[in-house]
């Protein structure tokens, strides 16, 4: 395939363009293209990040991928629930939930099809099972589908906000009010693709209530409730109104070595059995690290 770049294109990043111009295929797979030397510009080799100028030719020879299909890893896993239709974890801090972004194994997603076998293929091969996620350095309840009716159910419980989720996080500073809500939409940072942001006018709505558990002197414990699930949501928000989760530098925070990850926790979960259709609530105690840390906190 070859294209020319027109003037309105001029300054994009090469795979962008390309992205845009190839929507059928995801940019994971077109950067791929362009590391194996299948994307020429002007004749010569090209980079991903490359700034493409007016007048450029584009030659692409595309190459299809073998399918991504996660494995079965022996691996321990906390089960706090398990009916016919779901299955409830206590992820620990620093399992990645599927693979992507440079991780292939290690996953929520290899131990849980290595302890269940068959899960639920709605969210496709790589990611069986996954309903929800939690960032990588979240801890607690964590849902996974048995069959596909199953997760149907569940995504439109989620769809419809019957499921309610609880997370305990500790925030730097005070918080002024005893109890408070954080409504403003999120979207992808510009400048640093790893972030959210909720600075910007545009994005998705989102919404997060809190109320205060206790008191340290330099500190809050908060009570988290989400009316949406976005991407870092609980962490872009509580930074958006000047109190980063402790330990989150992403969103500025400082680091907290002794911690060792940012502080918060998936607590409980509450929503409808597909199986039964009876209410499931399940919950996570506090992780023996974040409990320990909280005792070398100073009080209020």
């Amino acid at each position: 395939m070859r294209f020319d770049v027109d003037p309105a294109a001029a300054g994009r990043r090469l795979d962008h363009w390309l992205h845009a111009r190839l929507p059928e295929y995801s940019r994971a797979r077109i950067q791929e293209w362009i590391k194996s030397g299948r994307v020429r510009v002007n004749g010569g080799g090209s980079r991903a990040s490359q700034t493409i100028r007016d007048g450029d030719r584009i030659e692409v020879e595309p190459a299809e991928l073998p399918p991504l299909k996660a494995t079965a890893e022996d691996i321990p896993l906390t089960v706090l629930y398990e009916d016919a239709s779901v299955v409830a974890i206590d992820k620990p801090a620093g399992m990645v939930v599927h693979a992507g972004a440079g991780v292939h194994s290690g996953t929520l997603v290899n131990a849980l099809l290595y302890r269940f076998g068959a899960l639920s293929s709605v969210a496709g091969e790589l990611r069986p099972g996954i309903v929800h996620r939690l960032d990588r350095f979240t801890s607690g309840v964590l849902l996974a589908a048995k069959t596909d009716a199953a997760h149907r159910d569940l995504a439109a419980q989620w769809a419809s906000r019957a499921v309610e989720k609880i997370y305990i996080a500790l925030v730097q500073g005070q918080i002024p009010h005893e109890t408070g809500r954080i409504e403003r939409p999120i979207s992808r940072d510009p400048t640093r693709r790893t972030r959210m942001t909720a600075r910007r006018p545009q994005g998705r709505a989102a919404w997060t209530a809190y109320r205060v558990l206790r008191r340290f002197d330099r500190f809050t414990l908060l009570e988290i409730r989400l009316g949406t699930g976005r991407t870092h949501q609980i962490r872009v928000h509580l930074s958006s109104v000047g109190h980063p989760v402790v330990g989150d530098t992403l969103y500025g925070a400082q680091s907290q070595p002794a911690l060792g990850r940012y502080f918060l926790h998936a607590q409980r979960i509450r929503f409808r059995s597909p199986a039964t259709g009876e209410v499931v609530v399940v919950e996570s105690p506090l992780p023996p690290d974040l409990e320990s840390w909280l005792t070398t906190q100073a009080p209020f």
